[in-house]
């Protein structure tokens, strides 16, 4: 048999060969997938001389779903679930290429990747958002009118940052404080209140639009009377969190995480915030109580004389 070293080496540098000639790949992804492989490689050495093998006695054709598994499971006490993802990525698409060149089965197609971690979402405390909102070179300006009117929407609302932006002036009701949102996530439409003051922000931006509003007309524009995009909510956001001096790198979605959360705490029911962001399922806006737990245990802790 052929030793797994030669065998892995020379294979491994034909698939990157291939690689970079027909995909085109980057040097960085070829460069990439050759570590990945050959750590791989190591792994199956380890193991065979562990077991009192000569490792010279393995090839690649000898390597079976088990192999990987295991590898994937030893990847797993030490590195990150992304690693293990990249990782175990490089395996498939080696063995998808000695599939396409030898006709041999892959042995690493019915393993699955590992789930990704469920990150808690990263949420604003609420003096951050005050700061957030209130701090503003110009408050007089149009832009720096429209800049508020957009983070008390976001805050008041949890709205989506994309359906912000595809709100209509018909979507508001001032008068009842409301605002429909439009075949959101999911092509539901749904209503969901608004505090004064992000009625009060949307009045004033309207009075001072550049571009004078319509009914069916955009709320979100630009200083030329056209919609905003998303990307550019995004940058307005991070030069208003530069000026307010708060870190952490919030985004659009940062301010939906923590309008959950801060009703949460202040007693609104899972149920209700589901209706308010549109959520499909309750168990993905339970995820909010596990925030709300860390800071009631860190208040408790702080607060309880016997902890």
């Amino acid at each position: 048999m052929v030793a797994v070293r030669e065998m892995m080496e020379a294979e491994v540098e034909t698939f990157a060969a291939a690689l970079k000639k027909a995909s085109r790949a980057a040097d960085n992804t070829v460069t990439n997938y050759r570590r990945d492989l050959s750590g791989f490689r190591s792994f199956l050495i380890e193991r065979a001389a562990t077991a009192g093998k000569c490792v010279d006695e393995i090839d690649v054709a000898s390597i079976t779903a088990d192999h990987i598994r295991s590898y994937l499971a030893e990847l797993m006490k030490t590195s990150k679930r992304a690693t293990v993802q990249r990782r175990l990525s490089a395996i498939k698409a080696f063995f998808r290429y000695r599939e396409t060149t030898t006709g041999a089965a892959s042995p690493a197609r019915s393993i699955r990747s590992p789930k990704n971690e469920r990150r808690l979402p990263s949420v604003l405390q609420e003096d951050e958002v005050r700061r957030l909102i209130e701090v503003s070179p110009d408050d007089s300006a149009p832009a720096a009118i429209r800049d508020r009117a957009i983070f008390e929407t976001l805050y008041s609302s949890g709205l989506r940052v994309g359906e912000l932006v595809g709100l209509d002036w018909r979507d508001i009701n001032e008068e009842l404080g409301m605002v429909l949102v439009r075949a959101g996530k999911g092509n539901k439409d749904r209503l969901v209140p608004l505090g004064e003051p992000a009625i009060d922000a949307l009045q004033k931006w309207k009075r001072v639009m550049p571009v004078a509003w319509e009914h069916n007309g955009p709320v979100i524009t630009n200083l030329r009377g056209g919609r905003l995009t998303t990307r550019s909510v995004e940058l307005i956001l991070q030069r208003r969190i530069e000026a307010a001096g708060i870190g952490g790198g919030a985004t659009p979605h940062g301010l939906r995480h923590s309008f959950a959360t801060h009703m949460l705490a202040n007693g609104a029911d899972l149920r209700s915030i589901q209706e308010m962001l549109g959520h499909a399922s309750l168990a993905t806006t339970q995820r909010y109580t596990q925030v709300s737990v860390n800071h009631l245990k860190e208040v408790y802790r702080r607060a309880f004389p016997r902890v």
